[in-house]
C-alpha cells in the first residue's frame, strides 16, 4: 500500500488557539498587579496563607468578569432585576468562559426552604403524587408546604356585545400548606409567665418585658390605655380585661395627648422581638426571647408541614410526606421501585438527582431536613448537585474549599468529582489548602507570600511536583505532618453525656473529658454536631463557636465587630475632654457628605454602581473637626488605619495605653491576624479571617469550656499550626477545649478523641472509638484511624 512520505501535518485551527484564560494587572483588593495564565479544560487549584488573595482572584476577578459579561447580554430591563456588577480592576481579562460559581455561602436559613426545595427534588415529587397518588386531590400545588389553601367568590363586571354585564366568579385553589404552622413544621408559644408577674398590678410593674419599664411610653401604652384599672393585680382582672390585655386588635387612641396604637401584648410581642432574625437582636433581648418562646411540633401536621389531605395521598401506601422524611439513600430505592410508564421520564430525572445525593456523600440527608441547618460543606455540596451528569462543557466550574466539612474518607470522592467534571471539557478552578486536592491538579497557582498587605503577589505557578520542590510557605509546609503526642494531659472531670437521641444518634453515652483538648470526628453525617450541639448548650459557663457566617455590613470592620472601637472612642474622649460619640463614624463624628462610609455610592440603575472617595473626608470616614482631637500622637482615622500587631504596641503602653482595647488586639495578634488593619471591611475579608475573627471575638467569653465547630475552616497549612498553638494555651490556663473536626493536624494533636460512625445517616449515630489518639491509630478500627494512621505514618 502506497503510503505518501513528507506530508506535513495540518496547522492548528485559529479556533483552537485560545488555550487559556488570560489575566494580568488585577489590582482587587490586596492583589499587586497579578498576571497569570490559566490552562484550559485543566484543573488549577488556587492556593496560599488565608487572605493572600485567592478569593479575589478567583471570585473577585475571573469569576466576577465572567458573570458580568454574561449579564451584558440580557435586556436593560432583564439587567435591572440583576445585581448590577463591575468590571474588576485589571488590565487584561481575556479567553473566559461561561462561571458557574459554586461557593460556600450558607443556603437561606428561611423556615420554608429544605433540602427538597432547594434541588428540586421535592417540585418532582409533587408532580408525581399529583399523577400517582390516590386518592387524587389535586394539582402539584395541592402537596406544596409553601401553598396556601384560598377561595373567593364576587361579581366582576365584563363588555360584551358593547355593554357591560356583570357575572358572578368564584375561584379556589388547594395548596398542601398545613393551616396551623404556616407550613414552617413548628409553632411557638410564649410563656406567660416570663411576660408579666401576675401578683402584680401595673402599676406595680407587672409586665416584665425587656423596653417595657414603668414610665416608658411602652409601659403607659398599657397602663393608661383604660381598658383596664392599673392598680388591680393581673390575676384579679375579668376574662375581657385579660383579653384586652393579652389579645386585643389594634385600636387607635390618645395617651398624653398623643395618638398610638393599643395593641394586645401577645400579638405586640411577636411582631415587635419574634419577627426579627434571633442573631440580629440585643444581647439582652436575645436573652428574653430565649426563655419566654418555646418552639415545639405542629400537632396538627406532627411536623410535616402540610395538610391532611396532601397527607392522605398515597403511592403504594408512601406519601409525600414519608418520602421527604426517608434517607435519600432509600428514597432513591423507592423511586426506582415505582413503575409506571406514563411518568417515566419524571422518575428517570429524580432517580438521577437522588443518586447524585448520594454520589456526592449527602445520601444520608432526608429532603425535609431545613436547609438553615446544613453545615457550610453540606450546602456548597447541595449547590453541586444540579451540575452533577451536566451535558454542558466548556464551561469554568469555581469551587471554594470544596473539602470543607469533609472526613479525609470523603476527600477521595469529591477529588473524583472535580477530575469527572474536568474530562468532561470543562475549566475546573478551586480555592482549596488541603494537600489531598491540591496533588491532584494539573496546575497549581500559589499566591502570598503573606497575608493582607503582605500577600498579594503569585509565589508560584506551575506543577504539584514544582510547588513541593519550591521555597514558597505552602511548598514547605505542603509535606507537613504532625506527630502524635508523647504525653497527652490528664482530665480534670468529665462532662456526661446520657441518652442522646437527635436527629441519627442511637441512645448514645459519652463522658466527654474536661481540662484536656477533646476532639469528635467521624464521616460527614454520623452524627457529630448533633451529638455536641444537641447536647451541650451555650450557657454561663460554654462558650460554643459555631460555623455561623459573620454579620456585617460594608460599615462593620473588626474594630467595631470586636467590641474593640468602644473603649478606643473613650480613651480619645476622656484625652480631649468630648464625647465618645464624635468618634464614631455611625454617629456625630461622621462626615456629614458621605454620611461616614468613607465613600460616595452612585446608583446606575443596570449599569454596575460607582464608589467615589468622599473629597470632603478623603475616605478617613470623619469630620475634619473630630480629626484634630489626638491621643497618643495619632487622631482616629490614623488609629483605624493601623494593622493589629501596631495598634496593639500602640494601646499597651505610653500614653494611649488601654486596657481593654489592648486586651482585644492580643486576642487578634492570637488568632494570627496581626496583619489585618482595624478600619478594613468585613465584606473584604477572607473566609479564613472571618473564622478567626469570630474565635477572637469569643475568647473573651467567660465559660470554662470552649465548643469549637470546624476551626480549620479557611485555614492555610501554616496557619493550622498556630491554631493547635492557641487551643494548647486555652486548655494550659484552665479552659476545657471540645472540637469537632476532620483535620488530621488537629486529631493528632488531640489529648482524647471520641470516633463516631462507622457510616453516615441511619449507618451511623453510634459510638465507635473513645481514646487517646495513640491508642486509635493501634488499633485501626474504624475510617477515622486508618485515614490517621496513615497521616502519620504508623
Amino acid at each position: 500500500m502506497a503510503r505518501r512520505t513528507g506530508a506535513q501535518t495540518p496547522a492548528p485551527h485559529i479556533a483552537d488557539s485560545h488555550g487559556l484564560i488570560r489575566v494580568h494587572g488585577v489590582r482587587v483588593n490586596n492583589l499587586k498587579d497579578v498576571s497569570v495564565e490559566i490552562p484550559k479544560r485543566r484543573l488549577t487549584v488556587f492556593t496560599g496563607v488565608s487572605g493572600s488573595g485567592k478569593s479575589s482572584l478567583v471570585f473577585g476577578t475571573i469569576a466576577a468578569e465572567s458573570q458580568r459579561l454574561i449579564n451584558e447580554t440580557y435586556s436593560a430591563f432583564v439587567q435591572g432585576f440583576m445585581p448590577a456588577l463591575a468590571r474588576p480592576e485589571a488590565d487584561v481579562i481575556e479567553g473566559l468562559t461561561t462561571a458557574i460559581i459554586v461557593d460556600q455561602q450558607r443556603i437561606g436559613s428561611d423556615p420554608r426552604s429544605t433540602v427538597g426545595t432547594a434541588t428540586d427534588a421535592n417540585a418532582m415529587l409533587r408532580i408525581l403524587f399529583s399523577r400517582l397518588g390516590r386518592p387524587h386531590i389535586g394539582s402539584p400545588k395541592a402537596f406544596s408546604f409553601n401553598v396556601a389553601s384560598i377561595s373567593g367568590a364576587g361579581a366582576v363586571t365584563v363588555e360584551r356585545g358593547g355593554r357591560a354585564v356583570k357575572e358572578r366568579r368564584s375561584f379556589s385553589i388547594t395548596g398542601g400548606m398545613c393551616p396551623r404552622c404556616e407550613g414552617r413544621g413548628s409553632v411557638t408559644d410564649l410563656d406567660l409567665t416570663q411576660l408579666f408577674d401576675d401578683t402584680k398590678s401595673l402599676a406595680d410593674g407587672a409586665i416584665t418585658v425587656p423596653g417595657y419599664t414603668a414610665g416608658g411610653w411602652n409601659y403607659r401604652l398599657y397602663s393608661e390605655s383604660g381598658f383596664y384599672d392599673p392598680e388591680k393585680p393581673v390575676r384579679k382582672y375579668t376574662k375581657r380585661e385579660l383579653q384586652d390585655f393579652l389579645h386585643r386588635e389594634p385600636t387607635r387612641m390618645k395617651i398624653a395627648g398623643i395618638n398610638m396604637t393599643y395593641e394586645g401584648l401577645i400579638p405586640r410581642i411577636r411582631k415587635s422581638m419574634l419577627a426579627k432574625d434571633r442573631e440580629a437582636m440585643q444581647p439582652h433581648i436575645r436573652a428574653f426571647v430565649d426563655r419566654a418562646v418555646t418552639f415545639t411540633v405542629c400537632p396538627e401536621c406532627d411536623g410535616t408541614r402540610l395538610t391532611e389531605a396532601a397527607r392522605s395521598s398515597r403511592i403504594d401506601g408512601t406519601s409525600i410526606a414519608d418520602a421527604c422524611a426517608m434517607q435519600i439513600s432509600d428514597l432513591a430505592g423507592w423511586v426506582r421501585s415505582v413503575d409506571d410508564p406514563s411518568v417515566a421520564p419524571l422518575l428517570a430525572k429524580l432517580a438521577q438527582t437522588l443518586d447524585s445525593f448520594v454520589e456526592i456523600g449527602l445520601g444520608y440527608l432526608s429532603l425535609d431536613r431545613p436547609s438553615g441547618t446544613l453545615s457550610g460543606g453540606e450546602a456548597q455540596r447541595v449547590k453541586l448537585i444540579r451540575h452533577l451528569g451536566s451535558p454542558l462543557t466548556d464551561v469554568t466550574y469555581v469551587f471554594d474549599e470544596p473539602t470543607i466539612g469533609l472526613h479525609p474518607h470523603d476527600i477521595q470522592r469529591m477529588n473524583d468529582l472535580l477530575l469527572r467534571l474536568r474530562d468532561n471539557g470543562n475549566t475546573v478552578l478551586v480555592v482549596e489548602h488541603k494537600p489531598e486536592t491540591i496533588a491532584i491538579a494539573d496546575h497549581v497557582v500559589d499566591l502570598g507570600p503573606g497575608a493582607g498587605t503582605e500577600g498579594g503577589t503569585v509565589c508560584f505557578e506551575g506543577t504539584v511536583e514544582g510547588l513541593r520542590d519550591g521555597a514558597t510557605l505552602t511548598g514547605r509546609h505542603f509535606e507537613d505532618r504532625s506527630a502524635l503526642k508523647k504525653d497527652v494531659r490528664t482530665p480534670t472531670g468529665k462532662l456526661e453525656i446520657r441518652g442522646a437521641t437527635a436527629h441519627n444518634l442511637r441512645d448514645v453515652d459519652v463522658d466527654i473529658p474536661l481540662g484536656v483538648l477533646a476532639v469528635v470526628t467521624g464521616v460527614a453525617g454520623s452524627g457529630k454536631s448533633s451529638l455536641v450541639h444537641g447536647s451541650i448548650h451555650a450557657d454561663e459557663g460554654v462558650v460554643a463557636i459555631g460555623q455561623d457566617a459573620i454579620r456585617g455590613s460594608r460599615r462593620s470592620n473588626p474594630a467595631t465587630y470586636t467590641g474593640l472601637l468602644d473603649p478606643v472612642r473613650k480613651a480619645f474622649a476622656k484625652a480631649n475632654g468630648v464625647k465618645p460619640a464624635l468618634f464614631s463614624a455611625n454617629s456625630e463624628g461622621a462626615c456629614p457628605h458621605c454620611k461616614g462610609a468613607g465613600v460616595i455610592y452612585t446608583d446606575l440603575a443596570m449599569m454596575a454602581g460607582v464608589a467615589t472617595v468622599c473629597e470632603e473626608c478623603d475616605g478617613k470616614r470623619y469630620q475634619a473637626s473630630v480629626l484634630e482631637y489626638h491621643l497618643g500622637g495619632r487622631d482616629i482615622s490614623e488609629v483605624l488605619a493601623m494593622p493589629v500587631a501596631e495598634a496593639e504596641k500602640f494601646f499597651g503602653a505610653g500614653e494611649a495605653r488601654t486596657p481593654a482595647a489592648h486586651a482585644v488586639l492580643t486576642r487578634l495578634a492570637d488568632v494570627g491576624l496581626g496583619y489585618l488593619s482595624l478600619g478594613q471591611p468585613l465584606t473584604t475579608l477572607s473566609g479564613g479571617e472571618r473564622q478567626r475573627l469570630k474565635l477572637a471575638t469569643h475568647m473573651a467569653g467567660k465559660g470554662g469550656v470552649y465548643v469549637l465547630d470546624e476551626p480549620t475552616a479557611g485555614l492555610h497549612l501554616a496557619d493550622v499550626e498556630q491554631l493547635l498553638a492557641l487551643l494548647d494555651r486555652l486548655v494550659d490556663s484552665g479552659k476545657s477545649v471540645i472540637v469537632v473536626e476532620h483535620h488530621q493536624a488537629v486529631m493528632a494533636h488531640a489529648d482524647w478523641i471520641i470516633d463516631l460512625g462507622p457510616g453516615a445517616g441511619h449507618d451511623g449515630g453510634r459510638i465507635v472509638f473513645e481514646g487517646t489518639p495513640a491508642d486509635l491509630v493501634a488499633a485501626r478500627s474504624t475510617l477515622t484511624a486508618e485515614h490517621l494512621a496513615s497521616y502519620v505514618g504508623a
